[in-house]
């Protein structure tokens, strides 16, 4: 009887080490909803990447550095009118937000609010204010994050930044 318990438990041992390690591959094939990098300015396309634009040089160079042939689409800041764009083939999604330089805000996270097909939605989750002086300047500042799995670039995405919503066309 001994070695049939003995048995027993390896099998019970085994099963729960393979569901262990099931749930780590798929965590591991999931991208967060965190922040994947955030900088000062606006997103440029790499002059590398010629007309196919695969690649993104996230350095955060501010609307003054910029080239007008290196620009990615940013729109003239207007008021407190977020710009959200894909980067790397959809594979990312930039949000900008105008606002001071020293007191940036910087969204946490991003949350489906509707699935692909149901909606295609997402919002991103914003901090408390912060309690300090802040500088009067108007500056973009840019949070990259991986774009939700349960979202898709072939319909057009709804984000909720606040009490703004911005749609961000197919890609």
């Amino acid at each position: 009887m001994t070695t049939h318990t003995d048995a027993r438990s390896v099998r019970r041992l085994l099963l729960a080490g393979a569901a262990i390690a099931s749930a780590l591959l798929l965590t591991a094939c999931n991208p967060g909803s965190g922040v994947v990098e955030d900088f000062p300015g606006l997103p440029v396309e790499d002059e590398a990447a010629g007309a196919g634009g695969e690649e993104t040089n996230l350095g955060g160079s501010t609307e003054e550095q910029i080239d007008e042939g290196d620009a990615v689409d940013a729109p003239e800041p207007t008021g407190d009118e977020p710009y959200v764009q894909y980067l790397d083939d959809g594979g990312k999604l930039a949000i900008t937000i105008w606002g001071s330089s020293t007191c940036p805000v910087v969204p946490t996270s991003l949350n489906v609010t509707a699935e692909a097909g149901e909606g295609n939605a997402v919002e991103a989750v914003l901090p408390e204010p912060e309690l300090r002086p802040c500088t009067a300047d108007f500056v973009p500042h840019t949070t990259v994050f991986w774009t939700p799995v349960f979202t898709t670039t072939t319909e057009p995405l709804e984000v909720t930044i606040g009490d703004a919503v911005v749609t961000v066309p197919i890609k």
